[in-house]
């Protein structure tokens, strides 16, 4: 193989060859499919990617280039980047450089000129799997069969957690635009920037914490409701965050996760999550509200799912629950409540970076329920320990 070009292994032994995209080296994560027709900056920049390489489905990537408005975080987060055609020009207005640039410039191996249908339709048929990208050397089938070692030996993303890399080191504020009506103590899972700004256009106060915040550190902002944001890796790592949620429950809190902040809202109330086979990732899945019987299109990236019955509401230690939200493609439950406890989760991301706007209702139920709830009183009962 010549420089420019690059090789993508496989943990079951499938092999697709193709060229050099973005930085050359060696890459190794848990290899998953996006089905979003636009919107790849945002879908960089998600925090949530993190640990997984990314294989675009829409054919034809990099067309509008790379802005410096449309990051969701300080930095791209994939480990790795599959796309069938690159685009040979950037032609946007408001791009200022090439995504084969910004890849480089970050380091992200990449790998360009396969044949992503039928990748996707190999991961859809046998899962999500670990896979490995080559490039920028001479490679022999040697070292293929040696990638593919390393492929297989390489952590899974089952009990895996980037907590620790995502999050902020710091608490930071996004104040409120126009007047301020409540304060919200947001925990960064892995938060992207236009979900606290969805909030303060309503008026909110966003104290963004760090995952490793206590709760008489959350408590110090005097929430008047707490959010829990998206992030990667298995729930089921996510102990502290559990801790969290349960005690932010007890104080009768007003409660409101998203993606990872729903699994670990699940958690919090004494239900399983499981590993989906492929996942949902992307901005067309189509979501069910079943408060109101509407449908949304909806945007996701999760590979992981609560197990909670569809059929019947279930008790929990805060009262009774129920599943609010599922995916009309496969029946995942994308949403939960609460019924005597001001507390709701979804799966997916309402806001809508880079769209669509169905959920953005969903900030708007937020603010209704801490207009709904007088100012709590938090106990003592309700302290965790850091």
């Amino acid at each position: 193989m010549t420089a420019d070009q690059a090789v993508l292994v496989l943990e079951d032994g499938r092999v697709f060859h193709g060229e050099s995209y973005g930085a050359t080296g060696e890459t190794i994560a848990e290899i998953v499919f996006s089905t979003g027709m636009t919107g790849y900056q945002e879908t960089l920049t998600d925090p949530s990617y993190k640990g997984q390489v990314v294989v675009m489905t829409a054919p034809h990537v990099g067309n509008t280039g790379v802005n410096d408005e449309d990051f969701e975080s300080r930095r791209i987060w994939v480990d790795g980047y599959v796309v069938r055609d690159p685009a040979r020009v950037r032609s946007s207005w408001r791009s200022n450089r090439t995504l084969d640039d910004e890849l480089r410039a970050q380091g992200v191996v990449g790998i360009s000129g396969i044949d992503t249908r039928a990748l996707t339709r190999h991961l859809r048929e046998r899962g999500s799997m670990r896979g490995g990208i080559l490039s920028g050397e001479t490679i022999a089938d040697g070292d293929v069969d040696a990638l593919l070692a390393r492929v297989q030996a390489a952590p899974e993303m089952k009990g895996a957690s980037f907590l620790a890399d995502v999050t902020t080191a710091d608490t930071y504020v996004v104040p409120a635009v126009g007047e301020k009506r409540f304060t919200v103590a947001a925990i960064d899972l892995g938060i992207k920037g236009m979900t606290p700004r969805r909030m303060a256009e309503r008026g909110v106060e966003v104290h963004v914490l760090p995952a490793t915040a206590s709760y008489d550190e959350i408590r110090a902002v005097s929430p008047d409701g707490v959010f829990m944001s998206n992030g990667p890796g298995d729930p089921a790592t996510a102990d502290h965050a559990v801790a969290m949620v349960q005690a932010t429950l007890a104080d009768k809190i007003p409660y409101f996760g998203i993606c990872l902040g729903n699994q670990v809202f699940g958690r919090a109330l004494g239900l399983g999550t499981y590993k989906l086979v492929y996942g949902h990732r992307g901005i067309n899945q189509p979501v069910q509200d079943r408060t109101t019987g509407k449908v949304e299109i909806t945007a996701h990236n999760h590979g992981f799912a609560v197990d909670a019955p569809l059929d019947r509401d279930f008790d929990t230690p805060f009262g009774p629950g129920r599943v609010t939200h599922v995916c009309l493609n496969d029946d995942v439950v994308e949403g939960l409540a609460l019924l005597e406890t001001p507390a709701f989760s979804v799966q997916y991301h309402p806001e809508a970076a880079a769209g669509p706007h169905d959920a953005a209702y969903l900030f708007d139920r937020f603010v209704q329920l801490m207009t709904d709830h007088a100012p709590h009183q938090t106990s003592d009962d309700a302290k965790v320990d850091a």
